[in-house]
């Protein structure tokens, strides 16, 4: 790895050890449609709790933060690029984001979609 990459890997890591606080429109699960050649982002809904963990508005439990949970989507969105995409959820007039540090996280998550879409590599959301 060249330096300017580990530079800024090094600052990523650091950067995604900070407490952030939850969105209480809810959140977004992203992943790739290859054979389509989309991005998707499912929005689910949450309340956040007074001790700031996201909950399932129907059962009451704690979203956990890893790991499978069995949940229906409020909305599918999808888009052939990251900006696209941002366009459809953020300037839609039920954007289910209200913070913006969320935002931008989305914003982020969308470019490392659509680069890992162009080349080929593996998507994992941060």
């Amino acid at each position: 790895m060249n330096q300017l990459v580990e530079n800024i890997t090094t600052i990523d890591n650091e950067l995604s050890k900070r407490h952030i606080d939850l969105d209480p429109g809810g959140y977004f699960i992203i992943y790739l449609d290859r054979e389509a050649n989309l991005i998707c982002a499912k929005h689910y809904t949450n309340i956040i709790n007074e001790q700031g963990l996201a909950v399932d508005p129907e059962t009451g439990k704690v979203i956990p933060a890893k790991g499978k949970v069995e949940r229906t989507a409020e909305t599918l969105y999808t888009a052939r690029t990251a900006k696209e995409l941002s366009v459809k959820i953020i300037e839609n007039p039920s954007c289910p984001v209200t913070m913006l540090d969320h935002a931008c996280y989305l914003g982020r998550e969308f470019i490392r979609a659509e680069m890992a879409l162009i080349s080929g590599q593996e998507y994992i959301q941060d």
